[in-house]
């Protein structure tokens, strides 16, 4: 097997990042654009408000993986989000995920953080047991809900 190197993503990788986030929204259904993928990085990069992670197999990028900070005012402690995980079809089931998420929880940790929190959808399967094989667990004590602005 092919060696899989994870790194944090620093401003100079923004070109190679965005190709890969590019690919993730596609994955989620949206339309390709890699130019506002390259600004909305820019912008998270330039302001600190994300941390990304690069996977790479032979030099070339074949996931990524993108926290943002936050805090937990009962746990009087930071938490992360992993908002954005993902892996090129080429890439699967090569170890690169279960690489990345080693990389975001060791960061985390390295923090104080007291968790790293995400959503999954519930037809993604292989990802959930992928996540409970590293020992993430469901939340049973709390539902999840949005409030989206009205529509014009």
């Amino acid at each position: 097997m092919k060696p899989i190197a994870v790194r944090q993503a620093v401003l100079a990788d923004l070109d190679e990042v965005a190709v890969v986030f590019d690919l993730y929204r596609q994955f989620q259904g949206k339309a390709p654009d890699l130019p506002a993928c390259r600004a909305f990085l820019h912008e998270r990069f330039n302001h600190g408000e994300s941390v990304v992670f690069l996977a790479a197999r032979e030099g070339k990028a074949v996931g990524m993986a993108q926290l943002y900070p936050s805090y937990s005012s009962t746990a009087l402690a930071r938490v992360f989000i992993l908002n954005d995980l993902f892996v090129s079809a080429a890439g699967r089931r090569a170890g690169i995920a279960s690489a990345l998420l080693a990389a975001v929880e060791e960061y985390a940790w390295s923090f104080g953080a007291c968790r790293i929190s995400l959503n999954v959808a519930q037809s993604n399967g292989p990802a959930q047991n992928l996540y409970g094989a590293r020992g993430w667990v469901q939340d049973r004590e709390f539902f999840m809900f949005h409030r989206f602005p009205a529509k014009s």
